[in-house]
């Protein structure tokens, strides 16, 4: 199937896609900074450079776009209609390199908690659902588990 746009605008669409400072990151940022959490942005010292990292509570977080990540069982994670193999060899590299990161992350001891972009939609449609997502945030935070995945 035909891409509906030309292949200019797909290359300017593309290209405006960032890897750090996105919406749903700085929006978890802010909502982490109102709670008094302190961080650092793409820490270069921290193996997979993490959206987040909270140096006191040694936490990477990871802020996931569900297209890109292939979060499991979402509707925004499809793959697109042309360019089949293209994709699926760049959606499973990218599921290896995370696979990897996080291996590495708690080999060094470092926490590792990943919030969905799918999550981060539903934060910002629901007042209660932003709650109870920053709970657990923040509840991770202060437990001895290794992994969270909202």
């Amino acid at each position: 199937m035909a891409d509906i746009v030309s292949p200019e605008k797909r290359s300017q669409n593309m290209s405006a896609i960032r890897s750090k400072n996105t919406k749903p990151e700085v929006y978890l940022r802010k909502l982490l900074f109102a709670q008094g959490y302190r961080y650092r942005i793409a820490d270069k010292s921290v193996p997979g450079h993490p959206d987040i990292f909270l140096r006191k509570y040694n936490t990477a977080i990871f802020v996931n776009g569900c297209f890109w990540h292939r979060h499991p069982g979402c509707k925004y994670a499809y793959t697109p209609k042309s360019r089949v193999e293209f994709w699926q060899k760049k959606f499973d590299d990218n599921v290896r390199r995370d696979s990897a990161v996080k291996a590495e992350l708690l080999e060094h001891g470092i926490k590792c908690l990943i919030v969905w972009e799918c999550t981060i939609k539903r934060m910002v449609k629901s007042s209660d659902v932003e709650k109870q997502i920053i709970q657990q945030c923040t509840s991770f935070l202060r437990t001895e588990a290794k992994r969270l995945e909202l």
